[in-house]
């Protein structure tokens, strides 16, 4: 077994075995054909770990604090899904130029006061991003909360997340590369 597989059947049976805040019951996997509809709703697919979560181990609703956004629709909890939420920061960012959305980067759970985890699409080690919207600015709202979704998702498991009530203060780095990921659609 690989260490994919490895992590996948742990974040599985953690996910049967918990319910985060508002989800009745975990729902079930989305399939190859919903996976393809979103991407290309999206105009880029998910990284192979994300379409792996949603179609072996549920339609969002497992996780840290809300739990993964659901991929397309909307859950029983009232969390908006995924590609809706990303279409709507995109066009938000389009309309509001000091707070562009960088095109390919996922919301993927929901923190709370407008907070979202979200990943890079874009970048093959599908980083997990913080979006902090409380800032003063754009370029003081991202920051990095794992190098990789297979970190984020072992520091869950693991309950050592910067959101656990044992965690004394990890300051998270800013994320580097927002200002050139949004440059030229602050121009255009």
């Amino acid at each position: 077994m690989t260490e994919i597989e490895q992590l996948l059947t742990r974040v599985a049976a953690q996910a049967r075995n918990s319910r985060p805040w508002g989800w009745p019951s975990l729902p079930a996997p989305v399939d190859a054909t919903t996976l393809d509809r979103a991407a290309r709703t999206l105009g880029f697919p998910l990284p192979p770990l994300l379409a792996a979560l949603y179609e072996r181990v549920g339609d969002g609703g497992f996780g840290p604090s809300y739990g993964l956004l659901p991929l397309l629709d909307s859950a029983p909890s009232g969390e908006p899904a995924a590609v809706t939420q990303y279409l709507a920061n995109r066009e938000y960012g389009r309309k509001d130029q000091d707070w562009p959305w960088p095109e390919g980067v996922l919301p993927i759970s929901h923190w709370g006061c407008g907070m979202y985890a979200c990943v890079d699409c874009r970048d093959p080690q599908a980083p997990v991003l913080l979006y902090e919207p409380n800032a003063d600015d754009a370029d003081g709202a991202w920051f990095v909360d794992a190098p990789s979704l297979t970190d984020w998702l072992r520091i869950w498991l693991e309950g050592t997340g910067w959101y656990e009530e044992t965690d004394e203060g990890t300051d998270l780095a800013l994320w580097a590369d927002f200002r050139s990921r949004t440059a030229l659609e602050r121009v255009l």
